[in-house]
C-alpha cells in the first residue's frame, strides 16, 4: 500500500521520515541523498552525503573542504539502505552523474526524478527507465504549450550566421553539452570557453565524456576579428558584457524570458518538457504522480479521473 506521506516537503526540503532522510535539501542535514551537483539540489555542509561518483566529484571540485563531511559513493544501479528504506540510482539524463531515486520500502517503489531529461546528450549518461508505483516528478515545463525543438537544430542556427558570438550557459551541464553541440554540427567556429567552464569541462573528460573541442578563453580573444569564433561564459559574465561590440548576443535556455534582449534565440532546455513527461509516464506506469519544481496543475487536469496526481508543492 502506498504511503500517502511517505515523502514530506518542509522548508528544508524533502524529507523521508520512514528512511530519516532529506533529497536533495535545501540547507545543510544529516543524511542528504544528492541527485545531482547544481546548486539548487546539492547544497554545502551535509554531514553524510550519498550520490554517484561525479556528483561528489563535481561538488568537491565546487565546495572544496565545505562539499560535506562523509561521502557515500554508490554505482549506478546499486542497492543501499537507510534505515530500512532501500535505495538506488537511475541515470536522469540531465547532466552528468544525475539520477533518479528509486526508494522501495514496505513493498512499494517511490521513484524521484530529480530533473531530469530525454532528449539525447553524449556528454552525460542516458536516462533509464524503471517501473515504480509512485512517480515524483519535476515539472519545470509541465505545460501542454511547451514543446522544446531539437537541440541540434537550434544549434545549426550558428552555421548560418557571419559573426562572433557571445554565448552565454551555465557552466555546468548547459557548457559541456554546447560545446560538443558546436563541435559536432558547427565545426567550422572556433569555441573559447570561459575558466569557470573549462575546469569543467576537464572533469567531465576525467570520467570518459568527450565535450568536443574548445580553447581556454580571455578577453583578448574576443576582441578578434575573426567571424568564427562562440565565446561561451556563464551568467554573470554575459550581463556584465551587455555593451560588449561586434558579437551577436545569445543565451541558451529553455526559458522564453532569458530570451528577451537577445540578438538570437537559442532554446536549448536540460529539462523534460510536456511530451517527455507523458512519455515517462508510459514508461514507469506508475499508480500515482507526485510534482515537484514547477506548476503540476496542468498534469493534474490532464489525469484527472484517470490517475492521482499530488502537488506536492502545494500541499503547505
Amino acid at each position: 500500500m502506498i504511503i500517502e506521506d511517505f515523502l514530506i516537503l518542509n522548508e528544508i526540503g524533502l524529507y523521508c521520515r520512514h528512511g530519516n532522510f532529506y533529497l536533495d535539501p535545501k540547507s545543510p542535514v544529516n543524511q542528504a541523498i544528492i541527485s545531482h551537483a547544481h546548486g539548487d539540489h546539492a547544497v554545502r555542509g551535509n554531514e553524510n552525503v550519498y550520490c554517484t561518483a561525479a556528483t561528489a566529484a563535481i561538488m568537491q571540485h565546487r565546495y572544496h573542504k565545505q562539499a560535506g563531511k562523509v561521502f557515500f559513493i554508490h554505482s549506478w544501479l546499486e542497492t543501499f539502505e537507510l534505515n530500512g528504506v532501500l535505495i538506488s540510482f537511475i541515470p536522469a539524463g540531465h547532466i552528468l552523474g544525475s539520477a533518479q531515486i528509486l526508494m522501495e520500502y514496505a513493498g512499494v517503489r517511490y521513484l524521484y526524478t530529480g530533473d531530469y531529461k530525454l532528449q539525447d546528450d553524449p556528454t552525460c549518461e542516458g536516462i533509464e527507465f524503471v517501473k515504480a508505483d509512485v512517480l515524483i516528478t519535476e515539472t519545470t515545463f509541465a505545460d501542454p504549450s511547451v514543446q522544446h525543438p531539437n537541440a541540434i537544430d537550434e544549434i545549426k542556427k550558428f552555421g548560418q550566421m557571419n559573426h562572433n558570438i557571445l554565448l552565454g550557459a551555465y557552466s555546468l551541464g548547459k557548457a559541456q553539452r554546447l560545446t560538443r553541440l558546436l563541435t559536432d554540427h558547427c565545426p567550422q567556429r572556433s569555441t573559447f570557453v570561459h575558466h569557470s567552464i573549462f575546469s569543467l569541462n576537464k572533469l567531465y573528460e576525467s570520467f570518459g565524456f568527450n565535450v568536443g573541442t574548445y580553447e581556454l578563453y580571455n578577453r583578448k580573444s574576443m576582441k578578434q576579428p575573426d567571424q568564427n569564433l562562440v565565446y561561451m561564459v556563464p551568467p554573470l559574465t554575459f550581463n556584465s558584457y551587455i555593451r560588449a561590440k561586434n558579437v551577436v548576443r545569445v543565451f541558451a535556455s529553455g526559458w522564453m524570458r532569458l530570451q528577451r534582449n537577445n540578438d538570437l534565440q537559442l532554446l536549448i532546455s536540460d529539462h523534460v518538457d510536456w511530451n517527455d513527461i507523458i512519455l515517462m509516464l508510459k514508461e514507469v506506469e506508475p499508480k500515482q504522480v507526485w510534482t515537484l519544481h514547477g506548476d503540476g496543475t496542468y498534469l493534474k487536469e490532464h489525469f484527472k479521473d484517470k490517475l492521482l496526481v499530488k502537488l506536492l508543492n502545494h500541499a503547505h
